[in-house]
């Protein structure tokens, strides 16, 4: 993983995405969206349900085709160069991907395999991941024995076996206990800290943005405001984040603030 930190230097973007738009027929989800997140940056891609968190996702991961805009990973145009960006990607998806009928240590394993590393290289692996999530007594048990919040570790553990640079997160705490949305936020915000690991982490939760987060205020398809939280929060009238959100996103005061 990288050991550089911060948006300091000369480093590219680990994510850049440039006019994108994309559309479901008739229907428009994303409308020239642009956004970096930098190596290092814990990012929080903060928007209602339909705002288009997960269109972004399906084309920054290449399930749809970007036809509109340029995607960008460490410098690796998506459409041109797939195999190089992708490979520096890791991904947790909304809906739970485990197989609950296979054990921990399987279903990373086989996810290693997929990814190409040797057998003892995926085991190693593995049981440095969920040792670090605090998992590793429970790899020979099948999924479907964790509860919620557990099975969400063993996805990060899984999306974090191949070492990349970029982690995708989208909606990784619905459903989850606070215990358990505190655990995600701490150790991600940990890798971002201590190993440089850039994170874009998807939600409609406000309270998981702290103020130290980068913000991306996500609407209808459009960016409304993106920086620092201070940078935000005067783009959205001031007041607290909750506030300032809801006249971004038009939820309380239609036609803003």
């Amino acid at each position: 993983m990288a050991a550089s930190h911060g948006a300091s230097g000369a480093a590219p973007p680990a994510l850049e995405v440039s006019g994108l738009s994309h559309a479901y027929g008739p229907k428009h989800a994303l409308h020239d969206v642009s956004l970096r997140v930098m190596p290092g940056e814990f990012t929080v891609l903060l928007g209602p349900n339909g705002a288009g968190k997960s269109t972004l996702f399906a084309l920054v991961t290449r399930l749809f085709d970007a036809r509109q805009g340029s995607i960008r990973i460490f410098g690796a145009e998506l459409r041109r160069h797939p195999g190089q960006a992708l490979a520096q990607l890791g991904v947790v998806f909304q809906q739970p991907t485990l197989d609950p009928d296979l054990s921990l240590r399987q279903n990373l394993a086989y996810s290693a395999a997929l990814h190409g590393l040797s057998r003892a290289e995926g085991r190693r692996r593995a049981e440095q991941e969920l040792a670090r999530i605090g998992l590793l007594d429970r790899a020979g048990d099948a999924v479907r024995k964790l509860s919620g919040g557990q099975r969400r570790r063993v996805e990060m553990a899984r999306a974090l076996l191949t070492r990349p640079r970029l982690l995708l997160m989208d909606e990784p705490t619905v459903g989850l206990d606070a215990a358990s949305r505190s655990f995600l936020l701490g150790h991600v915000r940990r890798l971002c800290r201590e190993e440089g690991l850039a994170v874009l982490w998807a939600t409609h939760l406000i309270d998981e943005v702290d103020e130290n987060s980068r913000l991306i205020v996500l609407q209808e398809g459009r960016v409304r405001a993106s920086g620092g939280l201070r940078d935000v929060l005067a783009e959205g009238g001031g007041g607290t984040l909750r506030e300032a959100f809801a006249r971004l996103t038009d939820e309380a005061w239609k036609g803003g603030a």
